[in-house]
């Protein structure tokens, strides 16, 4: 009766640890076949690259890649190699978004500086006079007084909400200024010297309110 009573514990044992064993590897299984199908279906999507739409998708990556680690030593040499493919496949899909995203950015960054000066621009010459070619022909022997005079003024009634690279773009367009100036001459001798008032003042307000503006920016960095 002893004997038998061993055998059936014995058995019991047995049983569980393979009960156990099997419920383990259909775990391992299932978390790697979870992360096969995620990343195949990625891989298929139709590609959004915002840095928004990639954090979903890789959050979700990370999670099943996170459970398929704990169990991928349980797994068969041919699922475990199948799992470590879709780990390379989507690695490659991470490194697409991330360039992609980059470059994207950059571009927009671009755009966006580009905007910004060409706001600047009309801001102080008028709407579409300076374009990007900085081309200065719209000013004439006829009106060159009064587009210094609209210079000078508009900087003049903004001058303590212009940045650092406010001022530097300021700084190259006041120079393409001066060289159109010296196309259009000879100029009446009574706009030259109101001209070259205008300059002085341009001159002095730069000086002061760039390096405060410099000063600012500094500070601010550190704070």
């Amino acid at each position: 009766m002893r004997k038998i009573y061993l055998v059936l514990s014995t058995a019991i044992v047995v049983g569980s640890f393979s009960a156990c064993k099997n419920a383990a590897n259909e775990d391992a299984v299932q978390n790697a076949t979870n992360l096969n199908q995620y990343v195949d279906s990625v891989v298929a999507l139709k590609p959004v690259y915002t840095q928004e739409n990639f954090t979903k998708i890789d959050n979700a990556y990370q999670e099943m890649a996170m459970e398929s680690e704990k169990t991928i030593n349980q797994l068969a040499a041919a699922d475990k190699a199948k799992a470590e493919a879709s780990k390379e496949q989507y690695a490659a899909l991470k490194a697409k978004y991330v360039a992609k995203i980059k470059e994207l950015e950059d571009a927009n960054a671009v755009t966006a500086s580009s905007d910004y000066r060409q706001i600047l621009r009309s801001s102080l010459f008028g709407e579409g006079k300076i374009g990007s070619d900085m081309k200065f022909d719209y000013v004439t022997t006829a009106n060159i007084l009064s587009v210094y005079d609209k210079f000078v003024n508009k900087i003049a009634d903004n001058r303590n909400n212009y940045t650092r690279e406010d001022w530097d773009e300021i700084k190259v367009l006041y120079e393409a200024l001066d060289s159109r100036k010296n196309e259009v001459e000879p100029l009446a001798a009574r706009d030259n010297r109101k001209i070259a008032g205008l300059k002085f003042r341009f001159t002095t307000l730069k000086a002061t309110h760039r390096d405060r503006a410099k000063s600012k920016e500094n500070a601010a960095a550190k704070s």
